[in-house]
């Protein structure tokens, strides 16, 4: 029987599939981008390039995998099927926090699925507020060579923590212990929020602190502080999660608020992406890699295959987007004037 952390993964898992876990009236803020259809688009629709690459390796989408799981029996399926996936489909790859593997070796099959995913970026996870109770670069490090993974994300979950039955609630002075494992840890660094959203402001921070990539995982999709106010038993902070359930900033502003502070610096967009057009909208206003979670997790509870079929709609209906404004690869989508901010059409500008 699974019991502590490894309970609370399932828990997790199950509240995702079947719980209302989403913001109320949270949206990514992505419906105020519209494409200006393009009638003469003087493209071969077979000529459209989705590839790009990521953490130097090539990928056939710009598409990841985001970090959902692990550490559970139902991890495990999940997970397999996941990479087994993102390995035909050329997709970039996260999975969960990897503190339970680091404390057990209990559903260590959860983790070690490099070998179902031999050629694709594969970025493990790790929440930064354990820089305070205990871990430190040689865990990083740890992790990375148990898992041959390509990355490490560090993940920001304040206000999850906050909410989560005896959650970690010491975030003091975490910066310097950041910059510490990005100078120490042979691997690119990465920092990832987990559905409030990273501005401009501490993003710069990050960066000048030695990460290499930020994914902004903005509001607009699974609200954490909903999903542990279903999972507390204390009835103070259920009451008190209510507040909260419109918490965080949208993931398009906090695509355009780092952006504007670096405007080289990879950036991932994830937080309530659930299409192509989602995709495509996102990348014209700065992102360069797109993660999806919740929406692939029931087909990864079924098979590799309809995780496949999930991915390749995905892929078409950015493709078909393409078409819509004449862009045969990504560059030019990130360049198109074929798009209108909040009314303003780029087209007249």
């Amino acid at each position: 029987m699974e019991k502590g952390i490894n309970q609370r993964k399932t828990e997790h898992i199950r509240l995702c599939l079947e719980g209302d876990v989403e913001g109320v009236n949270k949206s990514t803020g992505l419906e105020g981008i519209h494409f200006l259809h393009n009638a003469l688009p003087e493209i071969d629709f077979a000529d459209i390039s989705l590839e790009t690459s990521f953490l130097g390796k090539a990928l056939q989408a710009p598409f990841l995998v985001s970090s959902m799981t692990g550490g559970s029996e139902l991890a495990t399926t999940i997970n397999q099927n996941l990479s087994l996936a993102a390995e035909q489909k050329g997709w970039a790859l996260a999975i969960g926090s990897t503190r339970a593997f680091l404390e057990s070796d209990q559903h260590k099959d959860s983790f070690l699925i490099r070998r179902q995913a031999p050629t694709v970026p594969l970025i493990v996870n790790i929440g930064a507020v354990q820089l305070n109770y205990g871990y430190g670069a040689e865990e990083c490090q740890r992790i990375i060579d148990k898992t041959e993974a390509d990355s490490i994300v560090l993940h920001l979950n304040s206000l999850q923590e906050a909410v989560q039955d005896g959650g970690d609630l010491n975030f003091k002075d975490l910066l310097p212990k950041i910059e510490q494992v990005c100078k120490q840890v042979n691997a690119p660094v990465g920092v990832k929020e987990v559905g409030f959203g990273i501005d401009g402001e501490a993003a710069k921070r990050l960066y000048d602190a030695g990460i290499s990539y930020i994914d902004v995982a903005g509001a607009g999709g699974t609200s954490w502080s909903q999903v542990e106010k279903l999972r507390s038993k204390d009835p103070l902070k259920r009451a008190a999660a209510e507040a909260f359930n419109n918490w965080g900033n949208p993931t398009k502003d906090c695509l355009v608020s780092v952006r504007s502070q670096l405007p080289e610096a990879p950036l991932v967009a994830s937080g309530g992406m659930k299409t192509g057009v989602d995709a495509a909208k996102a990348i014209t206003i700065g992102a360069d890699i797109i993660g999806y979670a919740r929406h692939l997790l029931q087909a990864a509870t079924e098979s590799k295959e309809a995780v496949v079929q999930t991915m390749e709609q995905l892929e078409l209906e950015l493709k078909m987007t393409m078409f819509g404004i004449g862009a045969v690869n990504l560059e030019e989508l990130k360049n198109t004037k074929r798009v209108s901010i909040n009314g303003k059409s780029l087209l007249d500008a």
